[in-house]
């Protein structure tokens, strides 16, 4: 991580970076058995991934002391990641963690009530349905969902159930992110206009995991359980371990960044999808064999589904081939600017009189405010590293499954950014202009159901 990506999260989790108390709302269905403050939540891995062992362990380990919960058991279905999955959880709580070789072992186990799903992206939507098979509460990882398919199967698994469900949207917790959530919802920003979101790299090893690729074999591997509901196919260890090149099994940088940024302007502009998105991209630079673009911009058109005439654009850049210009979520309005890297409120580019006046307008500009100075101050404790904004998501995903209300980034939001994703990577492969028909609840490339 370079040092401009690590100042951002710094400054994404300023103020405490924080679960912001006052905004979680009571579930919508009553749950048989509530735990209480002094009952041991213990909790389940699926998946022993970089992302659990980066983000959720160290966070966890933060807050498991103080909330009462446990791991007790890992599943993973390649024989290496599990053994160290195990090996690291007992080393850090002092006892025995139990291996399962699927999660079908890991739902046989007595005393289980929660589990982190971070597998591969594809996984995600089908893991999260078996722990609400099995009664379990869960953070699932995004994206939820790649084929519109898996997500309708996901949001109806999840709402039939009285489970607890944390999407990996982590901005959702972040104080900063609240703050101008509440901005913009108060109307003192106006009407959005305009979203630019960059998320650039230059990176020839992301996502790549050659010295492990050297690693794996393919009888330590269970490759049918990876493949799930995804077509038949020999094993292929850069497929298992670089899954994020790869389609059908990731869409790469929709799955992995967009993701995450156009959750956001769903939470501020409420709305749940976007109209239309067209996208150009290739893979220009990095010839490793991958199938996922290196470089993409997806310009999207956002507003109400009855009111064509009104609404905004947003466009999404990214690139694995340039660092120029980092990570950036910037929202316009005619009154100025709401910058989430810089955590500042502007009147930059807003109306000025020199424009206003010809026109019989009145001047437009917002006032200059530090989203700091409206977080919320909540604070999180000593931090054991990874990062604060997923220690804050954790932290609200923890005391969810404790009072059993409705979590920050719950199953809708995940739900609503795999429609984004999703549209995204078919407008991609097909070079189709996408929009997404609300009845049948399809990603339409042109006047065909897009399926991968």
């Amino acid at each position: 991580m370079n040092n401009t990506r690590r100042n951002f999260i710094k400054k994404g989790a300023m103020t405490g970076a924080a679960t912001y108390l006052g905004t979680l709302g009571l579930s919508a269905k009553s749950y048989s058995r509530i735990i209480g403050a002094n009952d041991r939540v213990n909790v389940g891995v699926v998946g022993f991934s970089d992302r659990h062992k980066d983000s959720h362990l160290p966070s966890f380990m933060t807050l498991y002391k103080e909330l009462n919960f446990d791991i007790i058991a890992v599943s993973d279905i390649w024989k290496k990641r599990r053994e160290e999955g195990v090996a690291m959880w007992k080393q850090k709580l002092g006892h025995g963690v139990t291996a399962c070789m699927n999660n079908d072992d890991l739902y046989a186990l007595k005393d289980l009530d929660a589990v982190f799903i971070s597998t591969a992206d594809f996984q995600h939507a089908q893991h999260c349905i078996e722990a609400m098979k099995a009664g379990k509460d869960a953070y699932t990882e995004k994206p939820l969902a790649e084929t519109m398919e898996d997500a309708r199967a996901v949001l109806k698994a999840v709402k039939d159930s009285k489970q607890i469900v944390q999407i990996g949207s982590q901005r959702r917790s972040g104080a900063n992110y609240w703050a101008a959530y509440d901005f913009i919802k108060s109307g003192k920003f106006g009407p959005i206009v305009t979203v630019e979101l960059t998320w650039n790299v230059n990176q020839p090893g992301r996502w790549r995991r050659p010295a492990l690729v050297a690693q794996v074999k393919e009888e330590d591997v269970d490759w049918k359980r990876f493949l799930i509901n995804r077509p038949d196919a020999p094993f292929n260890a850069r497929h298992y371990l670089e899954y994020r090149l790869f389609w059908p099994y990731s869409s790469g940088i929709p799955g992995q960044w967009m993701c995450h940024q156009i959750d956001t302007v769903h939470w501020f502009a409420g709305l749940s999808h976007p109209r239309s998105v067209a996208v150009n991209g290739g893979n220009y630079v990095w010839k490793d064999g991958r199938e996922n673009a290196d470089t993409l911009t997806a310009v999207f058109d956002y507003g109400p589904m009855d009111d064509m005439k009104n609404g905004f654009q947003v466009v999404f850049t990214s690139r694995q081939t340039n660092a120029a210009g980092d990570v950036k979520e910037i929202y316009y309005s005619n009154g100025g600017t709401l910058n989430l890297d810089t955590n500042k409120i502007s009147s930059a580019g807003g109306l000025t009189e020199e424009y206003a006046k010809p026109m019989n307008m009145k001047p437009n500009l917002l006032p200059e405010i530090s989203l700091n100075d409206l977080a919320p101050k909540v604070s999180t404790g000593a931090n054991t590293g990874g990062d604060p904004l997923t220690q804050a998501h954790v932290r609200n995903w923890m005391e969810c499954v404790r009072n059993r209300k409705q979590p920050n980034a719950p199953i809708e939001a995940g739900y609503n950014h795999s429609i984004a994703v999703i549209m995204t990577n078919a407008a991609y492969r097909t070079g189709q202009k996408v929009t997404f028909d609300d009845k049948t609840q399809e990603v339409m490339a042109g006047d065909k159901v897009f399926k991968y």
